[in-house]
């Protein structure tokens, strides 16, 4: 059986559980533990390895069973290993079964017992669980949807950045595991990658995640695990990355942290009525305190790259033109890093519709004095692009042309300016207003061409994200005067 047919034969089955009320996120974690149990048998008979679980919670204990039965032992496995403090227990994180009907599980049993999952190479076996998580975000367009970056602008991200083996990769806001994922095939072809001391530090000690979401988390470490990725321990962790600094530093951070609404959190107060409170990071290490998320996130990534290393991270726009908190940290970057390349992404390329992002890419330089940003290049991909989910995903190759002008990180300084790449210097970008870096120069002919307009249901959207954001401000504008917020 090829991998699209399997990916079929147990996305067809998410659909019957579906009509139980069990989620397609569900499904994902049900399919996880099981295919864990399942390869942990297989690697026992046809590699030798010993079980890495108890022989109360190995896979044969759930063949043997059905009915109730089958449905307590099952719940009783997945408390079981939640407990453990090594990989078993990051893939187990927090697990509970969804499944409330026996004889669905029992089927959900049947078909995982039906392939032979060591039979298929590694790539494979990452393939079809990929393939799932994809569909999941398609379906659902919310939750892990909406952070579900698309896989060529991943692609071009790493490529441009070009990791080399025994690099550290970080992702703190992990999701689904899709940065690590193509940094650690990018970084298999490279000289050296298959020296056997190597591909174990690659495998063990080189890729790190962050996220703060437990079910993520699981989603994330099965998918790494598919892949090859992961020793005893697993490499990646839940936590909320932003509550401080753990003191790590890592060669590349590559991350799309989550859009959306500034941080806060509802309460009720001693009237009894519903207030909303945000929540705001007081680090040390942090040059502003602010309740935004991106700009937090910004900041942690400043805070755990090396000094020489690079970031490469999806913003959206409000993070170059914000005032205020937004101000201080654009003018902080331009100082300490090198901001050399800003990509201007299209519109219609995320599940969540309306948003405007980017890509920054910066090198933490050395302390001292000297201004560490000469200039900022920035493509605009943006500017008279169409794409949408449907009819016209973006495609590896319509970065090809940014990929090309980016010239690799040994290169960089022999870069041309075209009619998409412009280059900014540090003088010019510190004059702008507020030091606004949400810069564009190309005629955009939606301005004057009624059909070349985006679809009505992303201009609602952009309207709806324009309008939170001056709802926000509004709102810091009442607090300060002490008006109640509405």
């Amino acid at each position: 059986m090829n991998e699209q047919t399997l990916v079929s034969k147990v996305w067809n089955y998410a659909h019957v559980l579906r009509d139980d009320g069990v989620s397609y996120g569900d499904y994902l974690g049900q399919i996880s533990f099981l295919l864990f149990l399942k390869m942990d048998e297989e690697r026992t008979q046809y590699l030798g390895e010993p079980s890495a679980l108890p022989k109360d919670c190995q896979w044969d204990t759930l063949r043997g069973k059905s009915g109730v039965a089958l449905e307590t032992h099952y719940r009783e496995v997945l408390e079981k290993l939640s407990k453990r403090d090594d990989i078993v227990g990051t893939l187990f994180l927090k697990a509970e079964n969804k499944i409330g009907d026996p004889a669905k599980l029992q089927r959900l049993v049947s078909l995982i017992d039906g392939e032979t999952w060591m039979g298929l190479n590694v790539d494979v076996k990452g393939t079809i669980y990929e393939g799932l998580l994809e569909r999941n975000a398609g379906e659902v367009k919310s939750g892990a949807g909406q952070y579900f970056t698309p896989r060529p602008v991943i692609q071009a991200m790493v490529e441009v950045v070009d990791p080399d083996p025994g690099e550290t990769v970080c992702d703190p806001a992990v999701g689904t595991g899709g940065f690590l994922l193509a940094a650690y095939e990018h970084v298999r072809t490279k000289p050296g990658a298959n020296d056997r001391a190597m591909a174990r530090r690659m495998r063990e000690e080189s890729f790190f995640g962050t996220d703060i979401v437990a079910e993520v988390v699981r989603l994330c470490a099965m998918n790494l695990y598919l892949h090859g990725i992961g020793g005893a321990q697993s490499p990646v962790k839940q936590a909320d990355a932003l509550l401080s600094d753990d003191g790590q530093r890592f060669d590349l951070v590559l991350a799309n942290p989550p859009f959306g609404k500034r941080q806060s959190f509802r309460i009720v107060n001693a009237e009894g009525q519903i207030e909303s409170e945000r929540q705001e990071y007081v680090r040390d290490d942090f040059v502003v305190t602010t309740g935004n998320k991106q700009l937090n996130f910004l900041q942690h990534i400043m805070t755990i790259l090396k000094v020489g290393g690079t970031a490469a991270i999806v913003m959206p726009d409000n993070v170059l033109f914000e005032g205020g908190a937004g101000e201080t940290l654009r003018r902080k970057l331009l100082k300490d890093y090198d901001f050399h390349t800003l990509l201007r992404l299209p519109t219609g390329i995320f599940y969540s519709q309306g948003v405007k992002a980017n890509v920054l890419f910066f090198d933490k330089a050395t302390a001292g004095e000297r201004v560490a940003t000469e200039g900022l290049w920035v493509y605009d991909l943006r500017t008279n692009q169409k794409f949408t989910l449907k009819d016209r995903p973006i495609k590896r190759a319509d970065l090809d042309d940014f990929v090309e002008c980016y010239r690799g990180k040994h290169a960089r300084h022999t870069r041309e300016e075209t009619e998409r790449f412009r280059r900014f210097t540090y003088e010019e970008l510190i004059a702008r207003d507020k030091v606004n870096l949400d810069i564009f120069w190309l005629k955009d002919d939606s301005a004057t061409d009624p059909d070349s307009l985006p679809p009505p249901d992303e201009i609602a959207a952009e309207i709806v994200v324009s309008l939170e954001e001056a709802l926000e401000k509004f709102r810091s504008v009442a607090a300060k005067l002490g008006a109640q917020p509405a």
